[in-house]
Order: structure tokens, then C-alpha cells, then sequence
């Protein structure tokens, strides 16, 4: 399997990374303060692509693979988390289920803007009482003949602030579980649909995370996507993809970390010469660079697997976005011990990136969950 990159994906990389320091770089600490939705550069990153990366041309999108998506994630990740999320989920978990289970109407109508970033995209799958199992969702979806009838909450919503387009989870035939699931694109300017609370998060603050208040919301029979009772395969498709995506984002983050610490550590003087000349510092910029090409190259090969067309890289994706996101953090804890106190202040960026890197190991299902699905596959 050769992971070396095409011309295509070179420029593409080199685009995205000089984008990425001329545009996101310099607001990335601002808007993790403010939690401001970042919706000018996001109209900047459409306008050359990066919002409908896998969509064909003929419905607006760049009509690229599934490892340049995740390049892309990497590089905007390195310099700002909360950006390589809202990519991630908009391309990802929004625009790539209604491509790949909607019908032509469906794609024509929602996916031009998408791609365009007229309209952002999000997802809604957790509950109050719904998160690693998501089988446990209490949405439920009333069929009143001509529209559905939805009612229930959803938490921890990223984009949920912005969002125009979302892709909903719930039961139409609550008895049955998981074969009773359906999946609904709703807007969010359809009647009874709300936004809650903005959550105050930890890291990834820029992201627009809020929950959905479904009372009584009104979504038209064509808005169903794919069969009503395919929910259940259509997050877990769907869940799959993405990880491939926020195992991406973990990478990001590693490479940003490291490439923070190996510049400190270079002009940090202690004991009359810069610290990255002592074996402890050493250490551990080795163990940084090992660990994050070894996430990187688990990403690459679970988008080669995508690419290929193979029906099944569950395992592949699981192992990518496991190994992805327990590198993230343990990269961005040696970076904030290599910057020694200065690692703990807000003026430099690895102290964000830390906050940042927590959540990769418990969106997109928790790292036990990845271990779960690594385990079944190896024990069939």
C-alpha cells in the first residue's frame, strides 16, 4: 500500500496549509476566547472547495477523494481545532450522507449550498440519555401523512449555532430499536424546530455546539433520507466516514503541537544553550514525531480503504481515530512540558491545543467504544 501523496494532493495540502497560517492562524486563539463562529473564513475555505471536498462537481462540490478530505482536516486542525471540526462535520457527516443516501432531489436542492457555504451543515444523533449507544436516542418521528412530526432534544451539536441544514435521527417505530431508526434532513427554519443552550466547552470552543429543540417540528415526507427504518445504518455508515476524518483532526493537532515544541525548544535557552540540546527534551520530540507519523499513516490508510471502494473499513477507521485521538493527547501534554510554564499560559498556542486535543478521544464515539469495535473485529 503506498502512501505517497499525488501531485494533486500535494497542492492541494501546500493550498490548504498556507490558508490555514495566512487566514486561520491569526484568529484561532481570538475565537477560542470568544466562541465566535468563524463564518467569514468558512465562506473563504468554500470558495476554494474545502466545504463539499468529496461531492461531485455536479452538485457543486470539488469531486475529490476521501484522503485529501483528510489532508485537508490535517492541516487546518494544526493551526486551529475548532475549524478542522466544523470541515469535518460539514463535509463529512452533513453533506456525504444526503450524497450518499439521498435521492437527486434531495442532492439538487440541499447539496449546492452545502458546498458553496451558503448553507452550513450539521448533524444531530446524541441525547440526554443517547451518546455512546445511540440506540438509547427518544426522538421520535410521527408520520402524519404528508410530514413527519418530530419531537426530542439533541445535545452537544456542533455547527448546531450556524447551521442551516441538518441530517436528524429518530424512531419512527420506537418498539423495533435500532431497525425502527429513521434519518430526515431538516432546516432549520422548518416550523417547531429551536436552538438551546450554546455550550461553554473546554476546548474546540469556536465550534457553535448547541443543542436542538425538536417540539412538534414539522418536516415534509420528501425530507426523509434514505428508507424510513434505515437509521441505524445510515449513522453507523455514516459514523464510520467520519472518524476517518476526526482521526484527521487528532494528527492536526499532534503535528501542530510538535511543530510548536520543536520551535520552542530551539530558542529556549536554560543552562546557556537551548533546551532542545538536552536528552529529556529529545526524548520526547522522538516519541512526539513517531507517534504522530504512526497516526497519519493508520488516517491514510483507512482513507485508501474508503477510496478503494472496499464495503467495509470499520475496523480500519476505528483503529485510526483510537490511535489518532490517544496520540493527540499525549503529543500536546509533552508539547506543553517541553514549553514548561509557559505551556501553561494562554500566550502560547500549545495550551489551547491540549484543551483541543481532549475531545477526539470522545466524539465520534469514545475511545473505549473504538476499542470495543477493534475487539469484535479481531475476535470474529
Amino acid at each position: 500500500m503506498d502512501f505517497t501523496l499525488t501531485q494533486d494532493q500535494k497542492m492541494v495540502r501546500d493550498m490548504v496549509r498556507e490558508f490555514a497560517v495566512n487566514e486561520i492562524e491569526p484568529i484561532a486563539a481570538e475565537i477560542d476566547e470568544s466562541r465566535e463562529f468563524p463564518t467569514a473564513t468558512l465562506k473563504k475555505m468554500a470558495e476554494l472547495g474545502l466545504m463539499g471536498v468529496v461531492i461531485p462537481e455536479e452538485y457543486g462540490g470539488a469531486g475529490m477523494d476521501f484522503t485529501t478530505l483528510a489532508i485537508i482536516c490535517e492541516e487546518i486542525s494544526r493551526v486551529c481545532a475548532s475549524h478542522g471540526v466544523i470541515t469535518a462535520v460539514n463535509n463529512s457527516l452533513c453533506a456525504y450522507p444526503i450524497y450518499h443516501f439521498g435521492n437527486e432531489e434531495q442532492r439538487k436542492k440541499y447539496l449546492p449550498d452545502l458546498c458553496s457555504g451558503k448553507t452550513i451543515g450539521a448533524i444531530g444523533i446524541t441525547e440526554p440519555n443517547a451518546g455512546s449507544d445511540p440506540a438509547s436516542m427518544e426522538m421520535t418521528a410521527v408520520d402524519k401523512g404528508d410530514h413527519y412530526v418530530l419531537n426530542g432534544t439533541k445535545l452537544w451539536i456542533t455547527n448546531g449555532q450556524a447551521a442551516g441544514t441538518f441530517v436528524i435521527f429518530a424512531y419512527t417505530n420506537p418498539e423495533e430499536r435500532h431497525k425502527g431508526m429513521s434519518a430526515f434532513i431538516v432546516e432549520s427554519g422548518f416550523e417547531g424546530f429551536s436552538v438551546g443552550k450554546h455550550e461553554n466547552l473546554m476546548g474546540v470552543r469556536a465550534t457553535g455546539n448547541c443543542e436542538l429543540i425538536m417540539d412538534e417540528c414539522i418536516v415534509p415526507k420528501e425530507n426523509l433520507l434514505g428508507e424510513e427504518g434505515h437509521g441505524f445504518k445510515i449513522v453507523m455508515h455514516t459514523l464510520d466516514v467520519s472518524r476517518i476524518d476526526i482521526g484527521a483532526q487528532g494528527v492536526g493537532i499532534s503535528q501542530g503541537s510538535l511543530d510548536a515544541a520543536i520551535k520552542y525548544a530551539k530558542e529556549r535557552e536554560q543552562f546557556g544553550k537551548p533546551i532542545a540540546s538536552f536528552q529529556m527534551i529529545q526524548d520526547m520530540i522522538a516519541q512526539m514525531s513517531a507517534q504522530t507519523d504512526a497516526a497519519r499513516l493508520l488516517v491514510y490508510r483507512a482513507a485508501s480503504m474508503k477510496d478503494s471502494g472496499v464495503e467495509r473499513f470499520t475496523r480500519e477507521a476505528a483503529i485510526a481515530k483510537y490511535f489518532a485521538a490517544e496520540t493527540a493527547v499525549a503529543v500536546a501534554r509533552m508539547a506543553v512540558q517541553v514549553h514548561g510554564g509557559n505551556g501553561y499560559s494562554k500566550d502560547y498556542p500549545v495550551e489551547r491545543m491540549y484543551r483541543d486535543a481532549k475531545i477526539i478521544e470522545i466524539y465520534e464515539g469514545t475511545s473505549q467504544i473504538q476499542k470495543i469495535v477493534i475487539a469484535r473485529n479481531a475476535l470474529k
